[in-house]
């Protein structure tokens, strides 16, 4: 098993707020990815933004992936980074950055690092991220328009 690093950029028409609050609202994210659920493991009855070593579970939509990922950064409406804690990409950190574009609107550049690869998954990991990038785009993109 060898390391891999993929990145993947998109752009949004929507504002870096709208982008960052998309990531960060865990309970969107099945309706833009291809996840059939994602959840905060907070204490009953916590609601609150997410912080630093927050823990969610991500459940695919085959009902057989799951992973626990960690919140390791959050710079708002700049940058949201977490790590995987259990799953199958335990090694597995990722960052989407969001950047002001020139002429308005957002640019994002998802990252991940995975630390033990197999050299086959990185065509299917890079294609991966590109989707979640576009996607996210995508999605913010859609909620300045239901706000207009």
């Amino acid at each position: 098993m060898s390391s891999l690093a993929v990145t993947a950029t998109a752009y949004a028409s929507a504002p870096c707020a709208f982008v960052y609050a998309a990531l960060l609202d865990a309970e969107s994210w099945p309706s833009w990815t291809s996840y059939y659920e994602v959840q905060w493991e907070l204490p009953a009855g916590v609601e609150r933004p997410a912080r630093i070593d927050d823990l969610r579970t991500i459940r695919s939509r085959l009902g057989r992936v799951c992973y626990r990922e960690r919140i390791a950064e959050l710079v708002p409406d700049q940058r949201f980074s977490y790590e995987q804690d259990a799953g199958l990409f335990a090694s597995h950190r990722g960052s989407a950055d969001l950047a002001r574009a020139p002429h308005g609107g957002t640019n994002i550049a998802w990252s991940a690092t995975y630390r033990h690869a197999l050299p086959l998954l990185g065509t299917l990991r890079r294609r991966r991220l590109q989707v979640l990038a576009h996607d996210l785009a995508s999605y913010a993109n859609s909620i300045v328009s239901r706000n207009s």
